[in-house]
C-alpha cells in the first residue's frame, strides 16, 4: 500500500472533493502518486423512439467532454508535486472503479461516502459501499 498510487474517484461533487484532501494527504505521507478516476454514466436510448436529438454516443461523448474540462479545472486548482494521473471511463461507475482498484498498481482507494443527494441518492446503489466491499486494496471512505 506505501509504494502504490492512491485512486480518488470523483464526481465533481463538494463531498468528492473534501476527499480529494485526505487522497493528498495520503499520497503525500507516503510520497506516491495519484489517480483521478471519473466515471461516466452510459447513456440509454433507442434512436428509433426519436426522444433524443442525438445519440447515445453522442450524449456520451459530450458529457465526456464536459468531465475533461471539469478534470482540467479540478488540475488547475491543485497544489501538489505528486505525479497526478487522470481517467476518464465510460460504464457503471462501481465497477469501473473496482475494476481499477483492483489492476494491481493501487494501493488505496479515497472515495467520497456519497456525491448524489436527493432522489438520486435514493435511485442509485452505494458507490463507495460497493467499492469497500468490492476492492482488494484498503479503502478509505470520507464523509
Amino acid at each position: 500500500m506505501r509504494t502504490k498510487t492512491i485512486l480518488w474517484p470523483t464526481d465533481f461533487s463538494e463531498t468528492a472533493s473534501h476527499a480529494l484532501r485526505y487522497a493528498i494527504e495520503m499520497a503525500n505521507l507516503y510520497q506516491v502518486g495519484i489517480r483521478i478516476l471519473h466515471v461516466v454514466d452510459q447513456p440509454l436510448g433507442d434512436e428509433n423512439y426519436m426522444i433524443l436529438a442525438i445519440t447515445p454516443e453522442e450524449l456520451a461523448a459530450s458529457m465526456e467532454k464536459a468531465a475533461a474540462e471539469k478534470m482540467h479545472a479540478l488540475l488547475a486548482e491543485l497544489n501538489t508535486d505528486l505525479k497526478v494521473e487522470t481517467l476518464i471511463r465510460r460504464g457503471d461507475a462501481t465497477e469501473e472503479i473496482v475494476a481499477e482498484a483492483n489492476g494491481g498498481d493501487i494501493g488505496m482507494v479515497v472515495i467520497a461516502s456519497h456525491g448524489r443527494s436527493g432522489l438520486a441518492h435514493f435511485l442509485h446503489d452505494n458507490v463507495a459501499e460497493a467499492v469497500a466491499n468490492q476492492a482488494k486494496c484498503p479503502v478509505l471512505v470520507v464523509k
